[in-house]
């Protein structure tokens, strides 16, 4: 992945991590992992707790983090826009309502103006979920989770900020410029794209339930997690990266010709997977592909 500064960079990179999680914590040898550290990882994993990603690590400058909750009614299609710092996160539960979080981060010279700039944020709920708040938005940011009905549609966008969406079966749609994009167990009509960042999509049952999905990244690797027994039309592929997968028939032709000389090409492959169904769409220009089979 490649961006314009160092500091994109940060924000695109900790976002992933901060929405895609700490999937297990490991211990090496015959070490036993501390209180402590397990206490931190479970904090990482918190949504706005005090372990989880702030987006200002200056020492020269107080920062204050703070969560806010509100409930929303159901029904329609429900937009949300991190606006230019902030990702969003989106998961499908069985409820009838929407739970909006938002985790405020500000920053400034003094502990007073951070807590100043953070009380002065407004989080709108009618219409386009958004942060509203100061002109200069380099010393805030505002990111999203967002627990919905299963049955949901969204879109979602960011700039600088990462998106997921888990256990959601709708009308999904995304866009974010510098983030990675993490996709669980979703179905229905999916679309979408970043421009800097990962794709991660991790499909679950038999066969894609609804429309089908087409998501894509330009600066990114794609990785896509696919049940062994799943029944779908499948497309992935690359301009300038490698691809790896482990399912027969989803391999692309080799670089090589019939002389064994190297003739570098798009690497591409389109086939029924266990019969077919709905087209299943995750490609990049510019970054690796890995298809995974899993048991």
């Amino acid at each position: 992945m490649k961006f314009v500064n160092r500091n994109l960079q940060n924000i695109a990179l900790a976002l992933i991590t901060m929405l895609i999680g700490l999937s297990a914590v490991q211990t090496f040898g015959q070490g036993v992992v501390s209180k402590e550290f397990k206490e931190k990882a479970k904090a990482h994993k918190e949504f706005c707790g005090d372990g989880s990603y702030s987006y200002w690590s200056d020492e020269r400058r107080s920062s204050v983090k703070e969560l806010r909750e509100s409930t929303l009614t159901a029904g329609g299609t429900i937009n949300v826009d991190a606006k230019r710092n902030g990702g969003v996160s989106v998961i499908g539960e069985d409820r009838n309502d929407v739970l909006v979080r938002a985790c405020i981060n500000a920053s400034a010279k003094t502990d007073a103006e951070a807590k100043a700039l953070a009380d002065s944020i407004r989080i709108n709920t009618a219409g386009t979920i958004s942060p509203d708040g100061a002109s200069d938005e380099n010393g805030w940011a505002v990111s999203f989770e967002l627990r919905v009905p299963r049955n949901s549609s969204v879109n979602l966008t960011a700039n600088n900020g990462g998106i997921a969406v888990k256990n959601v079966e709708g009308n999904i749609e995304f866009s974010t410029k510098n983030g990675g994009v993490n996709l669980y167990g979703v179905a229905g009509s999916v679309k979408g794209k970043t421009v800097n960042g990962g794709i991660i999509v991790s499909l679950t049952g038999n066969t894609w339930r609804g429309q089908g999905m087409d998501v894509q990244t330009t600066n990114g690797g794609v990785m896509l997690n696919v049940p062994a027994d799943f029944a779908a039309r499948v497309e992935a592929g690359t301009v300038n990266g490698g691809f790896n997968s482990n399912i027969v028939g989803l391999q692309p032709e080799k670089d090589t010709d019939d002389n064994g000389y190297y003739r570098p090409r798009p690497k591409k492959v389109s086939a029924d997977v266990n019969g077919g169904g709905p087209l299943v769409r995750v490609m990049t220009t510019n970054g690796g592909v890995k298809i995974n089979t899993l048991e």
